[in-house]
């Protein structure tokens, strides 16, 4: 029998169940949107529960706000990092302005911060910006290859 992966919609946070061997392809059950589009996901109070806790795949959340430099110099390399890690990771982003108890929950103190959650457990983080290749090196070598 083959094994199955709950995966978090992009769309409407909906969860889906995908055979292994079809990660990375399908659309949601309910909105019919794509499961993986190859860009983070615009993460808020609900749809982060979704994605951080009932997934089966890690997420990589970038916390970050619009008044910050940095967040906004390292925001297309975090978009292209998508690319190159999804279907084995999905990336999100977080605005620490709107989202401000999930920011202090995961007490995040400067920014941009990144963060790997697997199941809602914290497996990774680092703190300031990055280019594109160090941040998918970086992603990898946390989750372990993906």
């Amino acid at each position: 029998m083959a094994e199955t992966m709950i995966i978090a919609c992009p769309n409407c946070a909906t969860a889906n169940r995908v055979p292994d061997e079809r990660l990375g392809e399908g659309t949601c059950g309910r909105c019919k949107s794509a499961l993986f589009t190859g860009a983070p996901v615009e993460l808020d109070g609900s749809s982060f529960e979704a994605h951080a806790t009932k997934s089966d795949i890690p997420l990589l959340i970038d916390f970050w706000a619009g008044w910050c430099g940095p967040c906004r110099q390292m925001a297309p390399w975090f978009a292209a990092a998508a690319k190159e890690l999804e279907p084995r990771l999905r990336l999100g982003k977080l605005d620490t302005e709107a989202q401000s108890a999930i920011a202090a929950r995961y007490q995040v103190q400067s920014i941009p911060t990144v963060i790997v959650l697997s199941k809602g457990r914290e497996i990774g983080r680092q703190m300031g910006a990055m280019p594109q290749s160090a941040l998918v090196q970086w992603a990898r070598r946390v989750v372990g290859g993906a």
